[in-house]
This record gives C-alpha cells, sequence and structure tokens, in this order.
C-alpha cells in the first residue's frame, strides 16, 4: 500500500519526499543523539575541572600541613607526666567544654576518644586545634551530628600521641 502510494507520485514530489525525510532523519539524529551527547560531555569536563580545582586545594592543604608538623614545636613537656587521658579530660574542662563533655575513654595504646553532647561546634575546633599546637596531639577522626540548637553538635573525636 506505501509502495503503490510511493509509485503514483510524480519523480519530483519523491525527491521533495525523499529530502525531507532525510533532513528529518538527520535533525532526530541531532536532538536525540548528537546534542544530549555534547551535553553530558560538556558537563562531565566541567566537573573535571571542579575536581581538579579541589584537589589543588586539598594538595595544596596537605602541603600546608605537612609544613606546619615539620616546623612545630611539641611541647611533651608540659604535660607534666600526664596521659593522652588525662590529658584530654582536663583540656576539655579548662577549654569550658565541661558541660558538653560525656566520655573520655581509651582506645587502643595510643589513643583516646573524647564524646561530646550539645558542645559548641567553634569551640570544640578551636579546643582540638590548641591540642595540637601546645601538646602535638593528632586528631584522627571527627564525627559530628546537628544538635539542638545553633551551632551546637553531637560529637566524638578520636586522639592520638603523635609518634
Amino acid at each position: 500500500m506505501i509502495a503503490a502510494l510511493w509509485m503514483s507520485l510524480a519523480p519530483r514530489d519523491r525527491r521533495i519526499l525523499s529530502i525531507g525525510a532525510i533532513m528529518a532523519v538527520v535533525l532526530l539524529g541531532w536532538a536525540l543523539v548528537w546534542h544530549p551527547l555534547a551535553r553530558k560531555r560538556a558537563e562531565l569536563e566541567e566537573n573535571i575541572q571542579n575536581q581538579r580545582r579541589d584537589l589543588a586545594y586539598v594538595q595544596r592543604g596537605a602541603a600546608e600541613l605537612d609544613k606546619r608538623r615539620a616546623t612545630s614545636v611539641r611541647t611533651q613537656g608540659d604535660r607534666a607526666g600526664k596521659s593522652l587521658l588525662a590529658l584530654a579530660d582536663a583540656t576539655a574542662r579548662s577549654a569550658g567544654l565541661e558541660t558538653a563533655l560525656k566520655r573520655v575513654e581509651p582506645v587502643g595504646t595510643r589513643g583516646v576518644r573524647v564524646s561530646f553532647e550539645s558542645v559548641g561546634f567553634d569551640a570544640l575546633v578551636q579546643w582540638i586545634q590548641s591540642l595540637a599546637a601546645s601538646y602535638g596531639v593528632e586528631t584522627t577522626e571527627l564525627s559530628a551530628d546537628r544538635a539542638d540548637g545553633i551551632g551546637l553538635v553531637n560529637a566524638r573525636v578520636t586522639l592520638q600521641d603523635s609518634p
């Protein structure tokens, strides 16, 4: 039936319909295949650029940390013979975190896990930084969940003596 209809058309009409069909196939190919692939490729290239930027940022931060570790003077003598467990407890209390301090427990031979509830995040970070700067204590793990209140978190911090 379609073949009969096709043959009944004038050669000029068949040529126009053939050209129109080819253009329709080309446009559909572009709209359904080429354009989506090109758009996805552009998105992936942008994603790669963002990841390269993030990697460079992290590498600069790692270099800065290595530099600070190399130049920092550890004052292990300031501990006055305190264990890491006692040091973590005492410094948390002296930093004003005593109401949020819930538990200090040993982890392995050189580590301590400190748990806080409803602690100010900024105060917690300052405490961690002061431990690192003053006593050479490294934070190996930090887990914080939002608590009720602005800027408050429930946190678990794992500390370790630097080698």
